[in-house]
């Protein structure tokens, strides 16, 4: 079942490539749309085979490689990657929608988006190391040549930046990954049998430093960001939206499932030091925002201060705080394709992304009043307003964190005040006020520009006022990821953090 999602966009990817006829870009985006509509449909059936009460790795599938070098092609879900595995099939399936649909040479760029959800969803579910790796390294090339071939003026320096950057990463990674399968005495790369490896905590402080600073990059942390920025702001739309709905998670992914997991010593001595690093990316990327005055890139700074929710929930380890840490990565996901999408239709309309320049969008007869309504809804759940899902995962991230580092807590609190900030100043000066007389006369929106914005503002609704169907799926696994580590809160609690009853 899991091979499926990732060898039926690979085949996709071949069958536009290569088909004999002339087909228009309009007609290669429905065939790609419908491909990727058959790979979320299929999601939805690993959904359904899915059993989320079961903590263990689930629907395993097993094959014979290179056993030679320890490599062998081994998959599994549980309720750590199968929230994200659904994330990347809608929001490739919402990229593909938010399209232009005279884009040029549209076949490798079809093909290009498969295979980066291909290679994101193989890395989710690699119960191998070097599987993982493999997947990791892969995923690189697509979205180097999505971000060098369509991307704005300065899409070379941005692209070259982001590879050299993610070469760094997967260098450090792969590093790592050697010495935890060569200090635990083991024979091959498969997952399960790491986890009974013993390693001296100095060893495992080592390498876990380069699996922080390696997965440090893809998340990315402050100060390996750099090239974050600059690759949003040059990328197209549909770009932005999978880069930073998606693919930022795998950095995130990746240190729960072998930083926290493989290492856990070694993580209880960093805890601290993570979690005051979390504070420091969290209130940079947040001041950070409040100077731009590109809408893109101020989302994307806003990305960086929100990645540092996460670190912080997932050095406090408890199984509240990594039940937040997965919400948050899907919620941030749905925020951030959300606002990358709402501001790729202004700039289309527009031909500016400038704050500075644009008026009064929210204008019902000339402007964009249902973008604008819908922007507004999408900064207000990123600022963690109460019935929405940015709320849900914020509470349940500061809630289980708290009790182990209450100081870097109550400072990553901060962060979401300069969230409600930098984005008021957004929606005020963009949507509210005159109509600025330089982008008078706009073009009609119609639906199908609006398509992406509805789904996602939907379902940022709907699992705010009903978390458990989300939660659900991850509360056993976080339960099971925490039990190694033995935390010793500062702040006594009176009542258990999670009830049998409740996902909350």
């Amino acid at each position: 079942m899991l091979s499926l999602l990732i060898w039926m966009p690979v085949l996709g990817a071949v069958l536009l490539t290569v088909w004999p006829s002339k087909l228009s870009a309009v007609r290669l985006r429905q065939i790609a749309f419908i491909i990727m509509a058959v790979v979320l449909g299929w999601t939805a059936v690993v959904g359904y085979a899915f059993t989320s009460s079961d903590a263990s790795l689930q629907l395993r599938e097993e094959l014979p490689w290179l056993e030679g070098l320890g490599l062998s092609y081994r998959l599994s879900v549980d309720g750590l990657s199968f929230p994200l595995l659904v994330l990347n099939s809608l929001l490739t399936w919402l990229a593909l929608h938010a399209t232009e649909a005279k884009i040029q040479r549209p076949r490798l760029y079809y093909a290009l988006i498969l295979l980066l959800n291909a290679a994101v969803s193989g890395a989710f579910v690699a119960e191998n190391l070097l599987l993982f790796f493999l997947f990791y390294e892969l995923e690189l090339i697509p979205l180097y040549l999505l971000i060098s071939i369509w991307g704005g003026p300065r899409r070379g320096y941005a692209a070259t930046k982001f590879l050299i950057y993610t070469a760094v990463s997967g260098v450090l990674l792969l590093g790592a990954f050697l010495g935890i399968t060569w200090l635990g005495g083991m024979a091959s790369f498969d997952y399960q049998p790491l986890l009974t490896q013993t390693i001296p905590v100095v060893q495992q402080c080592w390498l876990l430093g380069a699996l922080l600073i390696g997965f440090g990059i893809k998340i990315p942390l402050v100060p390996f960001h750099t090239w974050l920025p600059d690759a949003h702001v040059e990328a197209g739309t549909p770009v932005s939206m999978l880069l930073a709905g998606v693919l930022l998670k795998l950095g995130t992914y990746g240190l729960i499932r072998y930083g926290m997991v493989l290492l856990p010593q070694g993580w209880e001595t960093l805890a601290p030091w993570l979690a005051t690093w979390a504070v420091i990316t969290t209130l940079y990327g947040a001041l950070m925002a409040i100077a731009q005055t590109d809408m893109k890139r101020m989302v994307a700074f806003s990305s960086i201060a929100h990645m540092g929710y996460i670190l912080l929930a997932c050095a406090a380890a408890t199984p509240l705080s990594l039940l937040g840490a997965i919400f948050q990565m899907v919620s941030h996901g749905l925020i951030s394709a959300l606002l990358f999408a709402l501001v790729g239709v202004v700039y289309q309309k527009t031909g500016t992304r400038n704050i500075e320049v644009l008026r009064g969008l929210l204008n019902p007869e000339r402007g964009l009043p249902i973008i604008g309504s819908m922007m507004v809804l999408g900064v207000m759940a990123s600022a963690g307003i109460p019935g929405m899902v940015g709320f849900i995962s914020e509470f349940l991230v500061f809630r289980g964190s708290f009790p182990i580092f209450p100081l870097q807590t109550l400072l990553s609190i901060i962060g979401t005040g300069l969230t409600a900030v930098y984005f008021l100043l957004l929606v005020n000066r963009v949507f509210f006020g005159r109509l600025s007389p330089q982008v008078t006369d706009l073009p009609p929106v119609t639906w199908g520009d609006r398509f992406p914005g509805l789904i996602l503002t939907g379902l940022i609704v709907l699992f705010g006022l009903q978390p458990a169907w989300m939660l659900n799926w991850s509360q056993a696994t976080t339960t099971v990821l925490a039990a190694p580590l033995i935390r010793q809160p500062l702040i006594t609690q009176a009542t258990p953090v999670i009830s049998p009853s409740s996902p909350l």
